[in-house]
C-alpha cells in the first residue's frame, strides 16, 4: 500500500494535466457544435467535397454529423490519441523508471518480491487514468449538455466516451510490456509516441477501406466503431474480448519477464 500511495502521489500532477488538456481539447471542439448545427447544408456540402477515402480516415459521416452524438464521434478520435499516449508514457515509465532515476537497488532489497512491485505500480498506474477519465467525462457530460441543442442521450454519450478508458487500458499494458525488454529505458517519449502514432495511422489507413477484414485488429483504435455504437448501442463483443486478451497478455509478459530480468540502477 506504501508503493501504492507513493506512486500515486508522484503521478497526481501528471494526471491532472493530462485531464486538463483533454478536458479543454473536448471543450474546444463541443464549442464550435452550435455554429455547426445551425449551418449543416453548408457544412455537409464542405465536406462533401473530400473524397470517401480521406473522409472515412478522419472518421466523418455525413448521415451522423447533424446530431450531437454523430459530431462527437468525429472529433472524439483526438481526444482517444490523447489518452492514448499519456496511458503508453505511463506503462512505459512506471517500471523503467526505477533504473533510469537510480532508485532501482533502494527499491528491490526492501522485503516486498518484484511481483508485489509491478502489481503496486499498476494498481496506481490505473487508478490516476480512471480518475483521468472520470474528471474527464464529468466535465465533458456537463458541456454537452449546455450545447445540445435538441437534447441528447446521456447513456449513448457514456457509451461513446467509455472506449477513452478501454484503448487506455490497452496502450497501458503494452507500454509495461515493451518497457521491462529494456534494460536502459532513459527516454520513454519515442517509444511511447511512435507506437502510439503507428497503431493510429495504421487504423487510419484501415478506416478508409469500407470491407470489414482481419486488418483491424492491428489497431485498438478500430476497435469501437463509434457509428456502430450510435446504431446498436453497444459494442462489438469480438473487439472487446480481443482488447482484454491483449491486457491480459501484456500484463502476464510484463510480470514474467519483470521477475526474471536483472535489473539495473544505472
Amino acid at each position: 500500500m506504501n508503493m501504492v500511495l507513493h506512486e500515486l502521489k508522484s503521478l497526481r500532477k501528471s494526471g491532472m494535466i493530462w485531464s486538463g488538456a483533454m478536458i479543454a481539447l473536448a471543450a474546444l471542439f463541443l464549442s464550435l457544435y452550435p455554429s455547426m448545427a445551425g449551418d449543416t447544408a453548408d457544412f455537409v456540402s464542405l465536406l462533401e467535397g473530400y473524397p470517401a477515402a480521406v473522409r472515412a480516415m478522419l472518421g466523418i459521416h455525413l448521415d451522423y454529423i447533424s446530431s450531437l452524438s454523430g459530431y462527437y464521434s468525429m472529433v472524439f478520435v483526438y481526444i482517444v490519441l490523447c489518452g492514448a499516449i499519456q496511458a503508453m508514457h505511463l506503462g512505459a515509465s512506471v517500471l523503467s523508471k526505477e533504473s533510469r532515476e537510480r532508485t532501482a537497488d533502494f527499491l528491490l532489497v526492501k522485503p516486498v518480491t518484484r511481483s508485489n512491485i509491478v502489481t503496486a505500480k499498476l494498481l496506481a498506474a490505473c487508478t490516476v487514468i480512471i480518475a483521468t477519465d472520470m474528471m474527464f467525462f464529468a466535465v465533458t457530460a456537463i458541456l454537452a449538455g449546455a450545447v445540445a441543442a435538441n437534447g441528447y442521450s446521456m447513456h449513448l454519450f457514456i457509451l461513446l466516451n467509455l472506449p477513452l478508458l478501454f484503448i487506455q487500458l490497452v496502450f497501458l499494458a503494452i507500454g509495461l510490456a515493451v518497457s521491462v525488454f529494456f534494460s536502459r529505458l532513459k527516454n520513454v517519449l519515442p517509444i511511447t509516441l511512435g507506437t502510439v502514432f503507428g497503431l493510429y495511422i495504421i487504423g487510419a489507413l484501415l478506416g478508409a477501406n469500407a470491407e470489414e477484414g482481419a486488418g483491424r485488429y492491428l489497431s485498438p483504435f478500430q476497435y469501437f466503431d463509434s457509428i456502430y455504437i450510435i446504431e446498436h448501442s453497444g459494442y462489438e463483443l469480438k473487439y472487446l474480448l480481443v482488447s482484454a486478451l491483449l491486457i491480459a497478455a501484456a500484463v502476464a509478459v510484463s510480470y514474467r519477464v519483470y521477475i526474471k530480468k536483472d535489473i539495473h540502477a544505472v
